[in-house]
């Protein structure tokens, strides 16, 4: 008997859009929450399309491309984000976008992406962001096939701090996996792609994400929360130890119904306090995952395989990164694929009224 919600998240992962690629005090003992050190950003100059250089495509997704452009005056790099209207429009993913903006907007911490500044045309959405040149997490990944406990370590705790921030702002990320954490120039992390984060006024019903990332209750559409940040966290665990995500098949509904069963089959070689924090991350039942219970984020902290992490000293970015990348300069995107400048670019204009809805992007 199929489980709820199973057909339907079947059916939806066949059908939605998702981007191509790879796939201050507390109490004694507790861990300090992790602060955002950085100050808002300051209003965005008022910048114009005209004042970039296109130098390079460095993503491409389901309705748009991430371009790398330079400031013809200040000689500055960005990641220009843009998006084909007609595309957005026919996906229906409308909502999605004003999330991102609106998510970015109000977001200041050293471990997301910053963004600038958007405006559109008749065409096109743009989204003018910080360029991150390290590349994906992906794509280290799979060159080394799995990281060690240390390395796995470093980007556990740089990403538990991002996700308790974001919670914070009452704002759950939905969409964690490899290809969407960046590595800037030293070789921290920064998170990007906020297409499905959204802030939470209560539980969110839509079904979102990639498939081998998604949380039961997300599948089952029983409304879901922050707990889904945490359950994709056990599973980015597991895959950056193992190379593999715990629940895979070869179609999201054979991918759906092992995540459901809940059985994990850890490799050999993961030792005994990483296994826990993944099954206890890997909690079906919400209300007993890490994470999501009384303390949030602490417990997540507390767990014994955190024990020689300094979670003053990570969002500070004191922590030695594992992997720094290699750059020969600022606009330097040898550590993204090379993408075909083909005609992309040749979407229809929109009418005045589909516009309408982009009118204060």
């Amino acid at each position: 008997m199929e489980a709820p919600g199973l057909a339907k998240a079947a059916k939806a992962a066949a059908t939605d859009p998702e981007p191509q690629g790879g796939r201050g005090e507390t109490p004694d003992g507790a861990p300090a929450l992790c602060p955002s050190p950085e100050a808002p950003s300051p209003e965005p100059p008022a910048y114009r399309l005209q004042d970039f250089d296109t130098l390079a495509t460095v993503g491409t997704g389901t309705f748009g491309r991430v371009q790398l452009v330079k400031d013809k005056t200040a000689k500055h790099f960005f990641a220009l984000k843009v998006m084909s209207i007609p595309d957005v429009i026919r996906l229906k993913q409308e909502q999605h976008v004003h999330n991102e903006k609106s998510v970015l907007k109000e977001v200041s911490h050293p471990f997301l992406v910053k963004l600038f500044w958007t405006c559109h045309d008749e065409r096109f959405l743009y989204m003018l962001m910080e360029f991150v040149p390290g590349g994906e997490l992906f794509s280290y990944l799979r060159n080394r096939g799995r990281f060690s406990s240390t390395t796995g370590l470093f980007y556990s705790a740089e990403i538990v701090c991002a996700i308790e921030y974001l919670h914070s702002k009452e704002i759950v990320y939905r969409d964690l996996k490899p290809e969407n954490i960046l590595l800037d120039r030293e070789g921290h992390i920064k998170l990007t792609d906020f297409g499905f984060a959204k802030k939470l006024v209560d539980k969110t019903w839509t079904l979102c994400g990639t498939p081998e990332y998604l949380a039961p209750e997300v599948i089952q559409s029983k409304g879901h929360g922050r707990a889904v940040d945490w359950w994709a966290l056990g599973i980015l665990i597991f895959e950056m130890h193992s190379g593999f995500p715990p629940f895979f098949d070869d179609n999201p509904f054979g991918i759906y119904q092992k995540i459901l069963a809940g059985k994990i089959d850890f490799p050999r070689h993961l030792d005994f306090s990483v296994k826990d924090l993944i099954r206890k991350l890997l909690v079906v039942d919400r209300t007993r995952r890490l994470g999501n219970m009384k303390n949030g984020a602490d417990d997540v902290k507390r767990h014994r395989w955190f024990r020689t992490v300094d979670w003053e000293a990570v969002p500070q970015r004191k922590l030695k990164p594992p992997i720094v990348p290699k750059l020969c300069g600022e606009g330097d995107t040898s550590n993204f694929e090379a993408y075909p400048e083909n005609d992309w670019n040749t979407a229809p204009p929109v009418s005045p009224k589909d516009l309408e809805v982009f009118k204060n992007f």
